[in-house]
């Protein structure tokens, strides 16, 4: 009686196993990518794994990827960008899996990683004097369009000259454009002053 009795109670439980921990309330999940998958509550996003796990809660400082269906952030090459911002200017870098920012956010725009590259708007900081009145060094900032791997190592840079920037909210309201975008590992596609599309190789 007692094994019958006990029979009943774990073929009452059945239907419920695996049903415990659940994710309510999801607006839009996207399609699985670099195993895993972007959810959406509110504005805010989140991540999880094949298993339904959450292994990246969620936040409001993802990027999302233009896509054909909806905008939505991405893992590619085990990175995820993010922004943040400082003192009234946005900075973009790249989160892991774990939800840790491998590369900080100091570019002033980046891509998405595709085949193990993303372009970056990478900020140098120039030192072109003194203020002998204040005793401060006076310093200009420029950026260079550059190509990253996932380890932030730079692989080649897509412009000779730099491109000068005020570092001021009031004068940089939106990044600036990233005028390349990667083809392939091969092949970057770069708008001239026509505003038409250059294909080049990549050495």
């Amino acid at each position: 009686m007692k094994t019958k009795s006990f029979l009943l109670i774990v073929i009452f439980l059945l239907p419920f196993i695996g049903f415990s921990q659940s994710i309510e309330n999801i607006e839009y999940i996207s399609p699985f990518n670099d195993e895993v998958a972007a959810i959406k509550k509110g504005d805010q996003w989140a991540f999880i794994d094949r298993n339904g796990e959450l292994i990246i809660n969620f936040r409001s400082d993802l990027v999302p990827l233009n896509s054909k269906d909806k905008k939505y952030p991405v893992f590619n090459d085990g990175r995820c960008l993010y922004k943040e911002e400082k003192e009234g200017i946005t900075y973009f870098g790249f989160i892991d899996k774990t939800g840790a920012a491998v590369i900080d956010a100091r570019y002033l725009n980046a891509s998405h990683f595709n085949d193990g590259i993303a372009l970056v708007l990478e900020l140098v900081k120039r030192n072109v004097g003194s203020n002998q009145m204040l005793k401060k060094p006076l310093v200009a900032y420029e950026y260079f369009e550059a190509i990253i791997d996932p380890k932030a190592e730079i692989l080649h840079y897509l412009v000779e000259d730099p491109v000068h920037v005020t570092l001021d909210k009031k004068f940089l309201r939106e990044p600036p454009p990233i005028r390349s975008k990667v083809i392939s590992k091969k092949l970057i596609a770069q708008l001239n002053a026509k505003n038409k599309w250059v294909i080049k190789k990549i050495q």
